[in-house]
């Protein structure tokens, strides 16, 4: 039988009647789909994890939790398979990294052969990489060792770590199906597994392979899904592969919206005017000291605009698919440490992508859908920070903006009135076609 309930609730906590608990989550803009669930905790030292571990939060700088966080930590603790839905720099890493550390120091050590007691599987090599300087912050002064295994790279380094035993694996499903079809890796021991931006990997077609993966995992483990938005897709996958969980729904996440620590600004212009007005914007809050992610859609676009704004004089670094590994990592090291301070991206990096301080996110080139608006503009306003979001669309965006003025309306945000007008200018033709007026 494997031991999954390590929570002990602090005095504190359990002092909190059901009453000041509930008025907690109201006021925090968290919903429970489970009345008997453990209550929040609202301070690191609440959470009762190992002292190494508080130790390491305290040093971070954070003053306390955020609301995902206080909620979500007594539930994985606990034991409890859950489901959570939060919106993007939620801080929802550290909500199953931190329990899964607690998790694997109370398993057997690792045997030759073992494969990871935790598994992490995500959708894009940012974030699997994201999630690995979480689990190497916090996981080194334990001694519990990680790998990131993703596709991209030479697969031999990646195999030797696997091969000398890791107690948690960060994985693209790809890439481990890869490993564990040549019998270099198995789920044996995985008793811990994590399905992170869910909605995300079936939206890249990994159902195939995430039902695989999880089909090898044992029995006992231990869930933990986690999801931007609640399609219909994820729902099925929840109920199939998640057991009797705690749903966590954080600031209305299953109602599409930006994070309401975002300014969201929007300029409607002619496809002629559109660079101009851009590079009026970026002039007026560029200092060549604050960090700005500028989003084009196309490979060809971030470069022909890296190579504009670097004329302008502006240090600029871009990003996308034809990148190697190897130059995606250089170039986020720029930017990270300030050497760039704008970074031009398609949207590889639209999630996954956790930098500090960006102060503003502009969509050059409009997104095609809200979910994508919502993951770009969540590149900001990350962990309590303010930022601010501007984003630029011509006619041939309607659709889009149709999209995006009904998500501002649901979550009460103002609307401007040009995009209003964009909005009005797309009307369907009975056949799921759009067509102009």
């Amino acid at each position: 039988m494997v031991e999954k309930d390590f929570y002990m609730e602090h005095p504190a906590v359990t002092a909190m009647t059901a009453r000041e608990a509930d008025d907690w989550r109201y006021e925090h803009r968290i919903k429970m789909s489970d009345d008997t669930a453990p209550k929040p905790v609202r301070s690191f030292m609440e959470a009762s994890f190992p002292e190494f571990i508080t130790l390491e939060l305290e040093a971070s700088g954070f003053e306390r939790p955020t609301p995902i966080q206080m909620q979500s930590w007594p539930i994985a603790l606990s034991g409890r398979d859950m489901i959570g839905l939060a919106s993007t720099g939620s801080g929802k890493t550290l909500c199953f990294a931190l329990p899964a550390l607690v998790h694997i120091i109370a398993q057997d050590y690792l045997q030759p052969g073992d494969g990871p007691i935790a598994l992490m599987l995500a959708p894009t090599r940012e974030l699997v990489l994201q999630i690995k300087g979480e689990c190497d912050k916090f996981g080194s002064s334990s001694g519990v060792k990680n790998t990131a295994v993703y596709g991209g790279v030479p697969k031999g380094p990646q195999q030797r770590d696997l091969a000398h035993g890791v107690e948690i694996c960060i994985a693209t499903p790809g890439r481990l199906l890869d490993f564990m079809g040549a019998a270099q890796t198995n789920l044996r021991r995985c008793t811990f597994l994590v399905l992170d931006e869910a909605d995300r990997m079936l939206d890249l077609g990994f159902e195939p392979q995430l039902r695989q993966i999880i089909a090898q995992a044992t029995i006992e483990r231990q869930t933990l899904l986690w999801s931007a938005t609640w399609p219909r897709e994820v729902q099925l996958l929840a109920d199939q592969f998640v057991s009797d969980p705690v749903l966590v729904q954080v600031n209305d996440a299953i109602d599409l919206r930006a994070s309401t620590s975002v300014e969201q600004l929007f300029e409607v212009v002619d496809e002629r005017q559109k660079h101009d007005a851009f590079i009026r914007y970026l002039h007026s809050v560029s200092d060549g000291q604050c960090r700005i992610i500028i989003f084009c859609e196309k490979k060809r676009g971030c470069e022909q605009m890296r190579s504009d704004l670097r004329r302008r004089g502006f240090s600029a670094e871009s990003i996308h698919g034809d990148k190697s590994q190897q130059e995606r990592d250089w170039t986020l090291q720029q930017f990270k440490q300030g050497a760039a301070s704008i970074l031009i991206a398609t949207d590889v990096a639209g999630r996954g992508l956790d930098v500090k301080d960006v102060k503003f996110v502009i969509n050059y080139d409009a997104p095609s859908q809200a979910e994508d608006y919502v993951h770009r503009v969540g590149r900001t306003g990350r962990a309590g920070a303010r930022g601010t979001a501007f984003s630029l669309f011509t006619p041939s965006n309607a659709s889009a903006a149709r999209e995006i003025v009904q998500m501002l309306h649901k979550s009460g945000a103002h609307v401007p009135h040009e995009m209003e007008r964009l909005a009005r200018s797309v009307h369907g033709d009975g056949h799921g076609h759009r067509r102009w007026r």
